[in-house]
């Protein structure tokens, strides 16, 4: 998910999608530690997008 995307969103759905992302990070790991994820690259790939929304996320809160 790019920056764009991720500013297009309101505080609230912000907080949602960061709920989903940490949701789909869980689950790579999961897979990851019975062996059954296909690119461990999906891991680090989905951990910056978080950090990337959280950052945007507490930008708004303090603007």
């Amino acid at each position: 998910m790019k920056s764009e995307e991720l500013r297009g969103l309101s505080v609230d759905s912000l907080e949602e999608k960061i709920g989903e992302l940490e949701d789909e990070y869980f689950q790579l790991r999961f897979k990851k530690e019975m062996g059954q994820l296909e690119n461990p690259l999906q891991l680090r790939e989905k951990r910056r997008v978080i950090a990337r929304a959280k950052t945007i996320l507490t930008e708004k809160s303090n603007a």
